[in-house]
C-alpha cells in the first residue's frame, strides 16, 4: 500500500461546519434555535417559490431551493424533496419524447401566429395608438 493509497483509506475528518453543527446539537437551546432559523429561511424561500408559480418568477427553482434548505434538518422535507426530485425527472423525460416535443413545437408556432396576427390587426386599425388611449373604439361598435 502506497502512501497517497494509505491517505484516500484514513476517514476524512469532519469539516468545519459539521463541528459547528455537533456543537450547536449538544445544547438543546442552540439546537432549537438552529432549527427555528432553519425553518424560517426555507418556509420563506419556499412561500416565495408558491407566490411565483402564479406571478412571474422561478417558482419551480424556489420551490426545489426552499426543500433543500428545509432538508438539511427536517426528515419530511427530504422525503419531499426526494419525491420533487423525482416528479421533475418525469417531467424531463416527458418533454424529451419526441412525440410531445413536436405537438409542443406545433402549439407554440400556432399560438406565436396567432398572436403576430393580433398585433397586425391591431395595428392596421388603430396605428400606433396605445389601447388606452384611443377615443373612439370604431371596431367595437
Amino acid at each position: 500500500m502506497t502512501i497517497e493509497q494509505e491517505e484516500e483509506v484514513r476517514p476524512k475528518e469532519p469539516g468545519r461546519r459539521h463541528r459547528f453543527r455537533e456543537r450547536l446539537r449538544r445544547n438543546p437551546l442552540l439546537n432549537t434555535a438552529w432549527r427555528a432559523g432553519v425553518f424560517t429561511a426555507g418556509s420563506a424561500v419556499l412561500i416565495g417559490g408558491l407566490i411565483m408559480m402564479v406571478t412571474p418568477g422561478p417558482g419551480l427553482v424556489g420551490i426545489v431551493v426552499g426543500l433543500a434548505i428545509l432538508a438539511t434538518e427536517f426528515a419530511w422535507a427530504q422525503r419531499a424533496l426526494h419525491r420533487a426530485k423525482d416528479a421533475a425527472d418525469r417531467a424531463k423525460e416527458k418533454a424529451f419524447d419526441p412525440r410531445q416535443r413536436r405537438r409542443n413545437l406545433i402549439l407554440g408556432t400556432v399560438t406565436t401566429l396567432l398572436v403576430a396576427a393580433g398585433v397586425v390587426a391591431y395595428l392596421a386599425i388603430y396605428g400606433l395608438t396605445l389601447p388606452w388611449k384611443i377615443e373612439d373604439p370604431a371596431f367595437w361598435t
